[in-house]
């Protein structure tokens, strides 16, 4: 079991009225490790042995998934020269030392070839459409997130690589993306060669609501209720490196309300050529 003991980090996770971040992970080891969840980027060389793959591929095939339409699949990248060209897309070199690289796919290439196989007329086929890329990228990701949990679960480490999604276009023309699919996320897995600060996460009350979403009239200073917050994002980064200060949380998100991201016009670029349309 992958225990984490790191009292300054656990510091920062929120507690509950039913007891601290170490008290809650300590009741069972799922939880312990869903509470120590930690984004791990260096990787020792130690290889992952092909029983711990085959079991976190086993749990990621066991998540939930729409209607069962099972609608992603997983492109694990062994080609070390392929490993190098998605790390030139993320823009982060590490991507290349993983052991483990996965790219995972909302995938209705699949059920749309079975369809027509089993002769249903491709005007009445429905899977190229907007609704089933989102069912198709929801699998993916909780497909992504079971495996990332049974890895750490075996003491391995890994992140989750958004970073991949920088060139849509290469990224497709390199995995050789058929019609109906659409990258979705990558994940890079290996044995951890680093202990990083848990980051913080905001109050709960701020994300849990009872029956209803909150008028904003019962909070009409919403960054009053971010202060403490702030402070402790701010402290946060600060502790990892002072030299690079860090806005807080509201910065930051204030910031990337205007950001060009890769995949704001991603499926309005992209539907046509991957076969997705409204």
């Amino acid at each position: 079991m992958n225990t984490v003991n790191n009292t300054a980090a656990n510091e920062a996770a929120p507690d509950s009225a039913y007891g601290t971040h170490d008290e809650i992970a300590s009741r069972n080891g799922t939880l312990d490790v869903l509470l120590n969840r930690r984004s791990i980027r260096a990787f020792t060389d130690e290889p992952v042995n092909a029983q711990d793959v085959d079991a976190i591929e086993a749990a990621a095939q066991r998540a939930a998934t729409s209607q069962f339409y099972n609608a992603w699949s997983a492109i694990r990248i062994t080609d070390e020269d392929l490993k190098k060209k998605l790390a030139e897309v993320a823009r982060q070199p590490y991507v290349a030392t993983a052991p483990l690289l996965y790219v995972f796919i909302a995938d209705q290439h699949r059920n749309y070839r079975i369809a027509e196989a089993k002769g249903v007329a491709e005007s009445d086929i429905t899977y190229g459409t907007s609704f089933m890329l989102a069912q198709a990228q929801n699998d993916a990701v909780l497909a992504l997130h079971a495996m990332e949990t049974a890895a750490e679960s075996l003491g391995l480490g890994g992140v989750i690589l958004g970073s991949l999604l920088n060139n849509i276009d290469e990224l497709i023309e390199l995995l050789h993306l058929p019609e109906h699919t659409f990258p979705v996320l990558g994940l890079a897995l290996g044995h951890p060669a680093q202990q990083p600060q848990l980051k913080p996460r905001m109050p709960r009350e701020l994300q849990f609501f009872d029956n209803a979403y909150p008028s904003d009239d019962e909070t009409p200073d919403v960054l009053a209720q971010f202060k403490d917050f702030d402070a402790t994002v701010r402290e946060y980064y600060d502790l990892r490196d002072a030299s690079k200060p860090v806005a807080g949380f509201t910065d930051q998100i204030a910031q990337g309300a205007t950001s060009d991201a890769p995949l704001k016009k991603a499926l309005h670029s992209h539907e046509v050529k991957q076969g997705f349309a409204d």
